[in-house]
């Protein structure tokens, strides 16, 4: 029996109506956003007004990312999001040409400092970072890989694998 997909395009539209809030863009060019992305969400709502008396005694980046850049990166941050909204929303499996046309109203941004904890080391040659996010523990990093290590785990399991298929009674 042969089986045959068959697609039946069918116009779209429609309205997703969304609220972002706080949508975080981070203010560093010195760690990797899918790193920082990765131990997010800090709680905003629990902000409390800056005091130089939080700083005291560690060392603390200045922002390096100007504020027409990073509400740029915010907009494409949310229209990302929105475009995954509206994908979940078409019926059937599949799609194509999904265009959106975005409106956002009433923008407002804060500067907020957020703890979080770095650690960076190098193996070999090769620097690694690990952050932690300082509110929720969340931790995020990269770490070097053994090739041989791996292939060593691999070719391990493929033998204890035909060792447990060879004794296997087959009656």
């Amino acid at each position: 029996m042969r089986q045959e997909r068959r697609i039946r395009w069918e116009p779209s539209s429609g309205v997703v109506d969304h609220f972002f809030d706080d949508e975080p863009v981070p203010g560093t060019q010195g760690l990797p956003w899918d790193l920082l992305k990765a131990i997010e969400p800090f709680p905003t709502r629990d902000a409390e007004r800056y005091d130089t008396a939080f700083l005291s005694g560690h060392v603390v980046e200045h922002y390096q990312v100007v504020l027409v850049e990073a509400a740029q990166r915010s907009l494409d941050q949310m229209r990302a999001a929105l475009t995954e909204m509206c994908a979940r929303q078409i019926p059937g499996d599949t799609y194509r040409n999904l265009q959106i046309q975005p409106s956002f109203e009433g923008r407002t941004f804060k500067h907020v400092l957020v703890p979080v904890w770095v650690l960076a080391y190098t193996y070999g040659a090769k620097p690694y970072q690990v952050v932690v996010n300082g509110v929720t523990g969340a931790i995020a990093g990269r770490y070097p890989y053994s090739v041989w290590k791996i292939v060593a785990l691999v070719a391990f399991v493929l033998v204890i694998a035909a060792v447990l298929l060879a004794t296997q009674d087959w009656r």
